[in-house]
């Protein structure tokens, strides 16, 4: 079961890059780790560093995606956020963005939805 979810994720991460990159943003890193947690994407937006977390379902019957993105989950986003920005000595603006998605048995995208600047 684990690594049916494995393969759920990194399909979910693969239709949200495609996604992202149609709307123009440029994909810097993918499954970036930090010590407090790993970020899925990190892209840039124009002029803004985006950090993202995909959270991809098959079904949702016991919940959406949305409803993962917990307080939890946020503040680890935005401590592995800072401290990217730290090392990676950048002075820019930057958010944190959400992809969820909700697939078909046969992995068709049901939906998609896009949240920009999640915060706490």
């Amino acid at each position: 079961m684990k690594s049916e979810n494995l393969a759920i994720g990194y399909l979910g991460e693969d239709i949200a890059k495609r996604y992202l990159q149609k709307k123009g943003y440029k994909i810097i890193e993918r499954n970036y780790k930090t010590k407090y947690t790993e970020i899925d994407l990190i892209a840039r937006d124009r002029k803004t560093l985006v950090f993202i977390e995909v959270r991809t379902k098959t079904k949702e019957e016991f919940g959406i995606p949305e409803e993962s993105l917990n307080h939890n989950k946020i503040n680890k986003l935005i401590r592995g956020a800072t401290a990217y920005m730290i090392q990676k000595r950048y002075e820019i603006d930057y958010r944190i963005d959400a992809v969820c998605i909700v697939l078909e048995k046969n992995k068709k995208i049901r939906r998609l939805a896009h949240y920009q600047g999640v915060t706490l």
